[in-house]
This record gives C-alpha cells, sequence and structure tokens, in this order.
C-alpha cells in the first residue's frame, strides 16, 4: 500500500524521510499501539523484534504520544520517559533513529498514526508539513482496508461503496452515473441497498452513517 503512493512518493521528495510507517484504523479492534502497523518501510527483521517482544508496550514515543495526543520526536518522548535498553539496542542495531510520530484521533480517541524516520532531526517546517499531510496520507493507505472491513461487516458492495462516496459530495442519481458510468437506475438501486445495509432511514442517513463510520471519508 505504500509502494506507488504518489502522496507518500511526493512527500519523501518534499522532506526526504527514511522510514515510514501507518498504524491502526478507525474501526474497534486496531487503535493505535494495539497491533501492528497497517503498513511499514521498516526493516522487516526490525519490524518483528519489536512486536514480538512487545516493545510497543514501553515505547516511550507511543506512550506519550498516544497519551497526550500531539506529534513527538524520539528526542522529546525519551527527555520525558527513559527508553528500554532493549529498544534502544533494536534502533541502533537498525539504525532507526530520530522518529517522528503523529497521532490521528475522532472525537478526541487516538485511531491511529503515521511515523517518520530521518538520518537527521526533521526541522519544524518539515515537521509541519508532516504533520499537516499525515491524515490524508493515512486515508489513502487505509482504504483498501477500510473497503474490505466495509464489505465484510456490512456487506457492501464496490458499486455502492462507490455510490455512498459521490453521493456524499452531493452529487444527484444522475450526476453520479454520469461520473460513474453507471446507469441512473443502478445507481438508485445501490444507494438503496447501502441505505438498508446501513440501517439508515434514507440516503441521507446513510451517508452520515457512511461518514461517521468511516466507511468513506
Amino acid at each position: 500500500m505504500l509502494q506507488n503512493n504518489t502522496l507518500v512518493d511526493q512527500l519523501r521528495k518534499s522532506v526526504g524521510f527514511k522510514h515510514i510507517a501507518v498504524g491502526g484504523l478507525d474501526i474497534d479492534g486496531y487503535h493505535f499501539g494495539r497491533g501492528r502497523s497497517t503498513d511499514t518501510s521498516f526493516p522487516s527483521a526490525y519490524v518483528e523484534a519489536y512486536f514480538a517482544e512487545e516493545l510497543c508496550l514501553s515505547d516511550p514515543l507511543l506512550i506519550l504520544t498516544r497519551e497526550r495526543n500531539v506529534p513527538m520526536s524520539d528526542e522529546e518522548a525519551f527527555g520525558t520517559m527513559a527508553a528500554p535498553t532493549r529498544l534502544e539496542h533494536l534502533h541502533r542495531s537498525f539504525g532507526i533513529c530520530n522518529r517522528f510520530l503523529v497521532p490521528l484521533s475522532r472525537d478526541e480517541r487516538v485511531y491511529g498514526c503515521v511515523c517518520f524516520t530521518n538520518d537527521h532531526a526533521f526541522t519544524g517546517s518539515e515537521r509541519q508539513l508532516l504533520t499537516f499531510l499525515a491524515e490524508p496520507l493515512h486515508k489513502s493507505v487505509t482504504k483498501p482496508l477500510m473497503d474490505r472491513f466495509a464489505a465484510s461487516t456490512y456487506g457492501l458492495s464496490a458499486g455502492e461503496l462507490n455510490c455512498l462516496g459521490l453521493a456524499s459530495k452531493g452529487m444527484t442519481s444522475e450526476e453520479i452515473a454520469a461520473a460513474s458510468k453507471y446507469q441512473t437506475e443502478t445507481v438508485n438501486t445501490y444507494l438503496k441497498r447501502a441505505t438498508r445495509k446501513l440501517g439508515a432511514a434514507n440516503r441521507a442517513h446513510a451517508i452520515a452513517e457512511a461518514i461517521r463510520r468511516q466507511i468513506i471519508n
């Protein structure tokens, strides 16, 4: 998912970060800090050791960013809470340094994060850019997973998801048909089915529910 991602590629050209990790989904059981990264370019052996040894439970950067819900660097986190010896050893072994983690939240609940590393500490302007683009980057990387979750949990088809997404932009059935190449009758059928599957009263309610559940953006 990180490969061939246009936003990731553009951001890397602008900031020049070394590694990136995207974690968490905005659904129960996949919140930041409670499981493996959704996708990462960190060395696979590092990731395996980090999670096998449950260092996520004692990593100051994860603990403090989740508690405070603010972007933070390793330097800031380790200055507040001592890093475990094993974590420091793992970072030295794999050349992991200068992590900068941006937590993502909704309704004051941290559900995900994007973490970057570099060979040098990120500058203030670089941190601002990374923070600004963390959420859209997270959404672009996790969208396929969220689509599969919607399909498996709510039984929504690709056509129903597509029509819901276009309807959320204020499009009429005729405009959705023109944009999606579906027939207008098919669009209406998809939206009716999606409304029923989401337990909504009408199209507007279905759109609101889909946005609330993060099925569509």
